[in-house]
């Protein structure tokens, strides 16, 4: 079950970690903290004339220039993202609530259940906000017409046979890697016609998973469109199979890749009793560490983790108590990442949160409170009968003296008067999830000439040309995915 939330502190602060850059740049300038924390706010015309000014000094350095030229992006991506007016997200509204009323949609919109920015004084709502108000509203789901479709949630969100399936085969056999699947995936990226011009060449970067002992391995490369693609290092923790092709006029610009993979679920049933302090090991000092920007301990961080850990000590209660804390935020659909100066403190104070926001404000509390903890991302599949697939993050938090024990926050605790089943997800994965990252924000090989669509995520691909980025509604991807005999091969 889902515990209450505890209430978050009242300042949203949003001005740490804004020296980070998302190329990893330390931008020095003194006046770009005050453009992004402008940015946030929706002071978008003085943050321009701010941005244009700056650019104005011939002894800015390149890194300024490109950290104050993502802002200027930032402010372009953000209004794709808020492109609703208040009529058109009450139009979204009464498709399911036919007979919505004002006092309903004030009383929404002022607890913050309707996500929006005032851009220069005109408010704009987040272009999901209607459709996320019934995930995170019980008012607002009980208003809805009967007929009314909700969305689905994937097969192992909630207590199932696999998960049976996991806790009898570690109890037969003591082993943590266990039932494994074999997967043949086929993973596309579409360029839109006439995105770029005519003989252009675009350059794809399309998602791969690296080997991880235990967790996935013999991993078979079958095929990609066009031949000769490019895959990054075994070591590359954003790792993807890098492609070019050249533009055809009036016609899609498609890349793809087809591999297989063996993926195993885990399993370490920890005994809170044997959970041991950090030890002192340099290995596992940047995972202690803040990260930015969307790994900082900022004051509101703070705050709300000695509100929910307390006087706490016990290092595994720590980390089931903020486990917990973060669970209880409502799932929602996401902005992108890459226009939010700090996830993890998003997280905090929206009132809700997907899967890699869940994740980054748990790594960052986890940290904060001596307890290392690290990302990983990718994508969830099911088997064929099903026939689901999507993105997904999760983690991993240090528990000596287990080790790297995995945790899914957003799937959380399952309904199960076992413990085993209920707390499978702060110890254990299933055997449905390809990863292909293990950290945020890492350089893509070859590197990437202009700056990404994902800043912080590598799940759906990236794509670009010479004149430029092409973002995210320039081009479509696409995830295939399919289950075959473990003892296939090719």
């Amino acid at each position: 079950m889902r515990k209450p939330r505890l209430p978050l502190p009242a300042v949203w602060c949003l001005c740490a970690g804004l020296l980070a850059t998302p190329w990893g740049l330390a931008a020095a300038s003194a006046a770009l903290p005050t453009v992004i924390a402008g940015i946030d706010r929706g002071a978008f015309a003085q943050a321009e004339a701010d941005i244009a000014a700056a650019l104005q000094d011939p002894s800015l350095s390149a890194a300024d220039r490109q950290a104050y030229a993502f802002e200027r992006e930032r402010m372009r991506r953000m209004r794709l993202d808020f492109t609703l007016d208040a009529a058109a997200a009450k139009a979204q509204l009464r498709r399911q609530i036919p007979d919505l009323r004002e006092d309903e949609f004030a009383r929404w919109e002022a607890a913050g259940l309707l996500e929006h920015l005032d851009i220069d004084g005109q408010r704009r709502y987040f272009k999901r906000a209607p459709s996320n108000l019934f995930r995170i509203s019980a008012e607002a789901r009980a208003r809805r017409a009967p007929d009314a479709p909700m969305p689905k949630d994937g097969p192992y969100e909630h207590l199932h046979p696999h998960h049976e399936e996991i806790v009898a085969a570690a109890r037969a056999t003591g082993a943590t890697s266990l039932v494994p699947r074999r997967i043949e995936v086929t993973q596309s990226l579409v360029v839109t016609p006439d995105a770029v011009p005519a003989g252009e060449t675009i350059r794809a970067w399309i998602p791969y998973p690296r080997a991880i002992p235990g967790q996935q391995e013999d991993i078979t490369w079958i095929a990609s469109t066009p031949a000769g693609a490019q895959v990054a290092p075994e070591a590359t923790l954003q790792r993807t199979a890098y492609l070019e092709r050249k533009a055809v006029a009036g016609t899609p610009t498609e890349f793809q890749i087809r591999y297989a993979v063996t993926v195993y679920a885990r399993h370490i049933e920890v005994d809170p009793a044997r959970v041991q302090p950090t030890p002192d090991d340099p290995a596992l000092k940047p995972y202690l560490a803040e990260q930015a920007p969307h790994i900082v301990f900022t004051p509101a961080l703070r705050a709300y983790s000695q509100q929910v850990v307390g006087t706490e000590t016990d290092p595994y209660r720590i980390v089931q108590t903020l486990f917990d804390a973060v669970d209880a935020i409502p799932w929602a659909g996401a902005r992108e990442y890459a226009t939010i100066s700090n996830i993890s403190d998003y997280a905090l104070h929206a009132g809700h949160a997907d899967c890699g926001q869940q994740t980054l404000l748990l790594i960052a509390l986890l940290r904060l409170n001596g307890i290392p903890a690290r990302w990983q991302s990718g994508m969830v599949y099911s088997d064929d009968a099903v026939g689901y697939n999507n993105l997904h993050d999760w983690g991993a938090v240090y528990l000596a003296p287990y080790g790297w024990v995995p945790m899914d926050v957003t799937t959380g605790r399952l309904d199960s008067p076992q413990p085993a089943l209920r707390d499978f997800y702060l110890g254990g994965l299933d055997a449905y999830r390809i990863a292909f990252n293990d950290d945020y924000g890492q350089p893509l090989v070859p590197a990437k000439q202009h700056v990404r669509s994902d800043t912080v995520d590598s799940q759906r691909g990236e794509a670009e040309w010479s004149g430029g980025n092409l973002y995210f509604d320039q081009w479509h991807y696409d995830v295939q995915s399919h289950v075959v005999p473990l003892a296939a091969t090719r």
